[in-house]
């Protein structure tokens, strides 16, 4: 299937992500991603990453968190890093991804290098080596 152009195509800008507990959200953000989260009114912390605002929501007032999507992907320019503050977190995955550990760097079989981690809520996240990303 070919891309038709499209003058006004849709850019993803926020994605939210349910938690049970703000100030322990903020806290793991704020040290995985090596970022200063914005407290926004309604239980709720922005951090920039890049063109797209992740949105920690706290919704434990009125329901559990719902998981995200399967995974959110991150780009990032030093993956040793990021692995080990995941590591030092206590959040590496304990799955498999495609025969090889999620919670470990590798170069995986469409050629990205990356790591795959859980947030305390149980929600996926992949960060992927910058130069490695896999165009589809």
């Amino acid at each position: 299937m070919t891309q038709k152009s499209n003058p006004d195509t849709p850019q993803l800008f926020r994605l939210n992500i349910e938690v049970a507990d703000l100030e322990k959200a903020i806290a793991f953000y704020g040290e995985l991603l090596r970022l200063d989260g914005r407290r926004q009114p309604g239980a709720r912390c922005y951090f920039q990453c890049g063109a797209v605002t992740v949105v920690v929501l706290d919704v434990s007032s009125v329901r559990p968190p719902q998981i995200a999507p399967k995974a959110l992907y991150f780009t990032v320019k030093d993956l040793d890093a990021v692995f080990a503050r995941a590591q030092n977190l206590g959040c590496l995955s304990q799955e498999s991804v495609h025969d090889a550990p999620g919670g470990g760097i590798v170069v995986r079989p469409w050629g990205e290098r990356s790591f795959y981690a859980e947030d305390p809520w149980k929600n996926p996240l992949c960060f992927v080596e910058e130069g490695t990303v896999y165009p589809g």
